[in-house]
């Protein structure tokens, strides 16, 4: 049986609307015999005849399954900073509680004690992480789990802080 064969059965068995995300450690588990070259042609070959999409370096959904569009960015953000304090906040918080005018369309952005930058995710849209020095012990008080995002979420007051301190409060308009 060929490789890419191979991919699509088990992403079959394994791929549902929770479990659609899966990045190259992932598939590395998935086929152990494979070298890390013969591992990026074979995902290479998946994306090329659609048995996945990538949607950003390193992580790929499998489009056959029902996955929720809308929290994908959200999936993601918290895949690739798992190992890291990391929650939604400046304007995606600020944004859903009306407090900015502005939507951020086809971003989110969160604080992290990992590094800063933006992942462009296609077609997707793209992640915004902000470092911060910040600790959970220091700000729990003012965040919540939100499980619909697999997200910790600032308070309005948190979020409205770290726009300032990031110097960004003066590009909104504030409802």
């Amino acid at each position: 049986m060929r490789t890419t064969e191979s991919l699509r059965i088990r992403l079959e068995k394994l791929a549902d609307p929770q479990h659609y995300l899966f990045s190259t450690g992932d598939f590395s588990v998935l086929f152990p015999q494979k070298t890390p070259t013969a591992l990026m042609v074979m995902l290479g070959r998946a994306v090329k005849n659609g048995s996945l999409e990538r949607v950003c370096r390193g992580y790929y959904i499998y489009p056959r399954t029902a996955y929720p569009k809308d929290l994908l960015l959200f999936h993601l953000a918290a895949r690739m900073r798992a190992d890291y304090f990391c929650y939604l906040s400046l304007e995606t918080v600020l944004s859903e509680n009306g407090i900015i005018s502005q939507i951020p369309l086809g971003c989110i952005t969160l604080m992290t004690s990992g590094r800063s930058g933006v992942i462009s995710c296609g077609r997707f849209g793209r992640i915004e992480f902000t470092h911060t020095k910040k600790t959970p012990a220091s700000i729990g008080h003012l965040l919540t789990y939100d499980f619909r995002y697999g997200l910790w979420r600032a308070s309005t007051e948190l979020a409205l802080s770290d726009l300032r301190m990031t110097g960004r409060e003066k590009l909104y308009e504030f409802i």
